[in-house]
């Protein structure tokens, strides 16, 4: 069935699905085409701009950012990707997701200014949010970078403030292979004489030496900022700032005291422009949320939900599991994109995980249930040569797994909803479901548990 033309698409879901097909790759990174379009737009981006980048942290960074600003009463609006369960997701007014109505208004506008330029999903997405934003008269704007930053639509603003939160191996097709290159991508985002906050503790040279060339203002996590703590609260110390007596960030994980300081270091390198008042940083801290970042739903089994999908991201995702306490079994759904480094990934959780529910992903860069199925048995048979060490067998839906310390399961299916419905089945109370690898995975579940509420 053949979509609608242009003019004649109304609904949301007619236009995502036009922009799927819109531009030749789903992903092809460069300025020239959405800056024309912005020009033609007339967009000026008269807003106080924070882009924010990074393999790991950029969403939960851009959550706490947009939670202390709307506590101090600044009018703010907020745009990631990719989305977990809707589109609307990805563009936020005032703390609100965007309606289809406010947000298909600003496709049809984009349609009409790009003539024959073809612009991505992505790019007609980031038109779309810097289009409202402008529009609802906005003070400050929260702009997460998709991928990279050098040539990501996100840096065609000059953003007042830039965050690199962290820099690891990942979208090496794109970016490079090693720490330095994608470093180099994620700094140029900085902008000259500005602001630029990096909470990597080891940043690569090339990023600072870019820093250097163009002559940004560059915070360093050890030397320009800093956290500290105890069990009941933390602290953060800036250049000239120190902010006592906080309440841990609502959000969890071991790492999120790292994405709390780089968000304050870039509000006081902003203090000139934004002021935030103490308790509007205890509030928004208190209150923020994010989805599918180390989320725990209540009830029994413990289920754990999760994006992680990068070495970087797992290795602090198995030490946040290590901290829940003991689980007599833990049970891993799992589902990824085949552009990612599955053996690495998989690899920090290998013996961290009884039972493997292996799922296939959607769209063109997805694999599927029975590719990471295979993937995953040769990695319990490496780590687990001899005979006599754990092996692999299938799960055989409706029977439990033998709980037997000798036997690691690893099992494909169709989709992360298969699959953890599955899982469901053969965990006991006491057990733990993890549900991780990819927003295509941690997203439908999180649409079935809350279709099921």
């Amino acid at each position: 069935m053949s979509l609608p033309k242009p003019n004649q698409l109304s609904s949301l879901a007619q236009w995502l699905g036009y922009l799927e097909t819109l531009h030749p790759k789903a992903i092809d990174l460069g300025l020239d085409r959405v800056r024309a379009v912005a020009r033609t737009l007339g967009l000026t981006h008269p807003f106080v701009a924070i882009t924010v980048g990074g393999t790991n942290g950029k969403g939960s960074t851009c959550a706490m950012l947009e939670a202390v600003l709307l506590a101090a009463g600044y009018r703010t609006g907020m745009y990631t990707s990719p989305h977990l369960i809707d589109y609307n997701e990805r563009i936020r007014v005032n703390g609100e997701i965007a309606t289809d109505a406010q947000i298909v208004e600003q496709f049809h506008s984009i349609e009409q200014a790009r003539g024959d330029i073809s612009l991505t999903y992505f790019e007609f997405s980031t038109l779309a949010a810097l289009r409202l934003f402008e529009q609802q008269g906005l003070e400050v704007a929260v702009l997460e970078v998709g991928m990279g930053g050098r040539l990501d639509a996100v840096n065609i603003v000059d953003a007042d403030c830039s965050i690199v939160t962290s820099i690891d191996i990942d979208h090496a097709e794109w970016l490079g292979d090693t720490r330095e290159k994608i470093a180099f991508e994620k700094a140029h985002i900085f902008r000259p004489g500005r602001p630029a906050i990096c909470a990597d503790p080891m940043p690569p040279d090339t990023l600072l030496a870019y820093a250097r060339e163009i002559g940004v203002d560059l915070w360093l996590f050890g030397k320009d900022f800093n956290y500290s703590g105890d069990r009941q609260q933390w602290a953060y110390g800036g250049r000239s700032r120190r902010r006592a007596g906080l309440a841990y960030p609502a959000l969890r994980g071991a790492n999120q005291l790292l994405n709390a300081s780089a968000a304050l270091a870039a509000l006081e390198a902003l203090e000139d422009r934004i002021a935030i008042p103490q308790q509007a940083v205890r509030l928004g801290l208190s209150q923020v949320s994010l989805p599918g970042r180390l989320q725990i739903l209540p009830g029994n089994p413990l289920v754990v939900l999760d994006v992680a999908h990068n070495p970087h991201a797992t290795a602090a995702l198995a030490q946040n599991l290590d901290g829940m306490g003991f689980y007599p079994y833990t049970h891993a759904v799992v589902g990824m994109l085949g552009d990612k480094d599955v053996a690495s990934t998989v690899g920090k959780l290998l013996t961290r995980v009884d039972h493997w529910y292996c799922a296939g992903t959607a769209g063109p860069r997805g694999l599927s249930g029975s590719e990471l199925a295979a993937k995953v048995s040769a990695m319990v048979h490496q780590a687990s040569p001899s005979a006599k060490a754990p092996g692999v067998r299938p799960v055989i839906a409706g029977q439990p797994p033998s709980h037997n310390t000798d036997s690691i399961t690893v099992a494909s299916f169709d989709n992360p909803v298969q699959a953890f419905t599955e899982a469901r089945k053969q965990a006991s109370d006491n057990d733990r479901i993890l549900v991780f690898g990819s927003f295509s995975t941690v997203g439908p579940v999180l649409e079935e548990l809350r279709r099921k509420d």
